[in-house]
């Protein structure tokens, strides 16, 4: 398996893939199309029955990602998988103190973030959704979100900030190069993912443009 299907593989709750949902619909019938290329590493071209369907795939996957976190956070179901080699980092002083304030919020992240010295920290376990990421990344991007917040109440104050930083660092970057198959799953998880079409920062994250749309930009029927 790929870190991009990693990242794509159903939650052990769910009892029918996404695919799978949207696999009894004919071809044609797919709301976001059928993939033909991608534009630039960044876009995702796809044809669907309304004509050309473009998708930002960085925001795509990030809203992903968080919806998928989001659940097995409610459901108690983030599960941590051990880096089979820890990953250090020299840290900050902020960086260590809230490693300890904030032990039992990483732990239910699914993060396990120890001391090594007096000066840096070693990732041991990540999400297991989040496993093939950056994991110095990612527990510095989550770090920096639980410093800002009380740790007592954290996960209910902040899980939207803290979840939005992990989804970020676990979608796929720019100018990584997908498959079809790897642009079709990405669509298809779109059309069943709750608000799919904003990323976690608000933007839109495809846009739909119409035959009638490309006729105009052509001149075509004047």
């Amino acid at each position: 398996m790929n870190d991009l299907a990693a990242l794509w593989q159903p939650s052990v709750q769910h009892t029918q893939s996404p695919d799978a949902q949207v696999a009894s619909l004919p071809e044609g019938e797919w709301p976001l199309g059928k993939a033909l290329a991608q534009l630039q590493g960044v876009y995702i071209l796809a044809e669907n029955a309304q004509g050309l369907v473009v998708v930002d795939m960085h925001a795509a996957h990030e809203r992903i990602v968080y919806e998928r976190l989001k659940t097995q956070l409610a459901e108690h179901q983030m599960q941590a998988q051990a880096l089979l080699i820890p990953a250090s980092f020299a840290a900050t002083a902020e960086e260590m103190a809230t490693v300890e304030t904030h032990a039992l919020s990483l732990a239910e992240l699914g993060l396990v973030i120890e001391h090594l010295s007096a000066q840096s920290l070693v990732v041991r376990s990540v999400p297991a959704s989040l496993a093939q990421g950056d994991a110095v990344a990612l527990a510095r991007g989550v770090l920096a979100e639980l410093a800002q917040h009380d740790a007592h109440h954290v996960l209910q104050r902040a899980r939207d900030d803290v979840l939005a930083a992990m989804a970020c660092h676990g979608a796929v970057r720019a100018n990584r190069q997908l498959s079809l198959a790897e642009m079709n799953a990405l669509l298809r998880h779109m059309e069943v993912t709750e608000r799919a079409d904003q990323c976690n920062h608000g933007r839109p994250t495809w846009r739909q443009l119409a035959m009638r749309d490309l006729d105009t930009l052509f001149l075509r029927g004047r």
